[in-house]
């Protein structure tokens, strides 16, 4: 499927990109195979790819001249891609301790939703999310896929600092805090696993199209972990997504 794109210049050094403004499936899958496509072309002119949740931005190395003729080079590209290329994509393992201590939110949460902790923790943990896109932080990953019974508007007044590892949610998605700063979500929850780990080849673990699966785990579970990430030796599960 070919979707009706709009491009534009964003700054002197960038182009825009932008698909319908819609949080869906279909558009992400489109947006990712673009953007390898892209990358894959091999055109020096172009630095760098960065995707959004309906959108890439395509950064060049030099000052945009002729703006329409880069329209034209991205357009061409857009119809030479393999609109069915599958990319592989792993589905992550995710432990959140959602006791009271961690979730801040939760009583707020069940009182307007009518549920009990609970329940909330249930439909949290049942859902299969994917990641959109990572950004706001490094390592913050953008998830979709947030039961519709648990979606609330942000928080009036944002935390002046929010802890590293909670899990939030805010409007209709849910995420983690890779490090602690301020933040509008309702926490809900913490993980005791590392988001963003500039020592690694790897920083951020995850890649936009992948998917989150969450467990819940107990406060004495959370303070293993935590123990085993000290020591290197906890694994962190992933499986190769094949649906």
């Amino acid at each position: 499927m070919d979707f009706e794109l709009k491009y534009k210049l964003f700054s002197e050094r960038s182009i825009l990109i932008e698909w319908p403004a819609e949080i869906a499936l279909n558009i992400l899958e489109d947006v990712l195979i673009f953007k390898d496509h892209i990358e894959n072309s091999n055109i020096e002119s172009m630095l760098q790819v960065n995707n959004a949740y309906s959108s890439i931005l395509v950064i060049y190395n030099f000052t945009i001249d002729k703006i329409y003729d880069e329209i034209s080079t991205l357009k061409r590209l857009y119809f030479s891609r393999n609109s069915k290329t599958k990319y592989i994509t792993r589905r992550w393992k995710i432990p959140v301790c959602y006791d009271d201590e961690f979730g801040l939110d939760l009583d707020e949460i069940s009182e307007e939703k009518k549920y009990s902790k609970t329940d909330i923790v249930s439909l949290h943990s049942k859902a299969d999310y994917t990641v959109f896109f990572i950004g706001f932080l490094p390592g913050f990953l953008y998830l979709g896929g947030l039961d519709k019974r648990l979606h609330v508007p942000r928080k009036k007044s944002p935390r002046f600092e929010v802890r590293k590892g909670a899990v939030a949610i805010g409007g209709q998605q849910t995420g983690i805090y890779p490090n602690s700063s301020p933040g509008g979500w309702h926490i809900i929850g913490n993980t005791p696993l590392e988001f963003f780990d500039l020592s690694k080849d790897r920083p951020c673990f995850a890649n936009s199209g992948d998917k989150i699966q969450f467990f819940p785990i107990d406060r004495s579970e959370y303070q293993n972990i935590l123990r085993q990430i000290d020591l290197g030796t906890y694994q962190l599960e992933s499986e190769v997504v094949d649906d």
